[in-house]
Formats: structure tokens, sequence, C-alpha cells
């Protein structure tokens, strides 16, 4: 059996020393699949499994042996861990052998070396679930110990990959904010310019704006840096 490197509250303290704010949410995800395989007894690969509705795909893998595994759960819509996701719960096919739930899957598995399997789900946010999958060479490979250690892990990367979620969506947010009122800005400072050369209101300059958008096929926030750009270049000249 595939002993762990890396002692199970070592693993966990260092996934909670990830700083969000220096690491993208795929780098939490491999982050998470690497530790995971270090700490837990048995383990040859690890795979975490995204689902947003019906479609499920391989957000992390140690191993392509691992991620093609998953793959074919995605490819079938069946497979432990598509249940463990939906589900929450832990799913233990202890011997590919013997496996009847999924036995097209498990002959897959046992071809290409996988003799058990630990899938553990992962609620992480909002329409978003997943599971922390386990492979590994050896039946019986996880013992009631390795799963209590293995859920562990999972309940605290479950929360790290929530707050991974919300940081990354609360960031493009607040990119897009940001755009948004550089946007707005530009095109206030558009209409200022024709207000002052038409002579007409905010209301006739933005329709000017949109006219021009829509003869060019360019959008509002383009045609007005343009103009802003060509007015001081004209002042500058």
């Amino acid at each position: 059996m595939t002993q762990p490197t890396m002692d199970p509250t070592d693993a966990l303290a260092e996934l909670g020393r990830v700083r969000l704010d220096e690491v993208s949410l795929d780098d939490m995800l491999r982050r998470i699949a690497e530790l995971a395989k270090g700490s837990i007894p048995g383990t040859r690969e690890v795979t975490v499994t995204l689902v947003r509705g019906r479609v499920g795909w391989t957000g992390a893998f140690t191993g392509e042996l691992a991620r093609e595994l998953d793959e074919w759960q995605y490819q079938q819509h069946r497979g432990p861990c598509l249940d463990a996701s939906a589900s929450g719960d832990t799913i233990s096919v202890p011997d590919m052998a013997a496996e009847e739930r999924w036995p097209a899957w498990a002959e897959r598995a046992r071809d290409a070396g996988v003799k058990s399997s630990l899938s553990i789900g992962l609620p992480i946010q909002g329409s978003v679930v997943g599971a922390l999958n386990v492979y590994s060479d050896s039946p019986n490979a996880f013992d009631p110990s390795s799963i209590v250690n293995a859920e562990g892990f999972a309940a605290y990367a479950a929360v790290a990959l929530a707050n991974a979620h919300l940081y990354e969506n609360a960031a493009t947010l607040a990119a897009q904010m940001q755009e948004a009122m550089r946007s707005r800005a530009v095109i206030e400072q558009a209409k200022g310019i024709i207000m002052g050369s038409r002579r007409c209101s905010s209301e006739e300059a933005f329709a000017l704006l949109s006219k021009i958008s829509q003869d060019t096929n360019r959008k509002v926030r383009e045609v007005a840096e343009a103009l802003v750009a060509q007015a001081v270049g004209k002042t500058q000249g």
C-alpha cells in the first residue's frame, strides 16, 4: 500500500496557509489534489471533480490515468465521482473486481491498474458541487481510518474551495465594475465634447454617440475613446 509522504495535520496546515489573493481557483484545485495525494494513506492518484448542472469536468488531477477514469464517468453520466458530487456523500469502491454498481467503469479501472477508489462529496458554492476522488492500485486500500482521514481533508478542502470561488467571483465583479466606471467616464467626456461643439443636450450627445456606434459596428465606449483621443490630439497639436 502506498504510504503518505505528509502528515495529515501538516497537509491541512499548508492548505490553510494558501493566500486567496495570490492564487487562482485553478491553483487552489491543484494544491488540494497534491496535498490529498501526499497525505491520504493508500493513494496512487487524486482528482477533483466539479459539476455544474449536468456538466462534469475534472478541475485538477495528479495523473493522467485518474483524469481518464473521471472523463469516462462524465461521458456516460454515471459513476462514483458523479454520485458523490450529487449527494455529498462518501462513496467507497473497496475492490474493483467485485464492484456491481458501475461494472463497466470498474472493468475499465481494473484494466488501467486501479483496484479501489474513494469519492467524497464537496459542496463548493451555489450551483457548483464536486468530489475529491482518490484512486489506489491496491484492493481494499482505504480502511476506516483512511476514510476518516480523507473525509477530514475533504471537509477542509471544501471550505477552502468555497472561499476561493467566492474570492474569484468578487474579484471578477470588482474588475467588471472598474471597467464599467472607466467606460462611463470616457463616455461622459465624449458627451461633453459633443455638447460643447454642437451646443446640444446630454441626451442628444449620447444619441449621436449611439448612432455612430451602430453605423460603424463599434461599441459606444470605443467611439467615445476615439473621440476623446482625437480631441486630446487637437489640443496637444
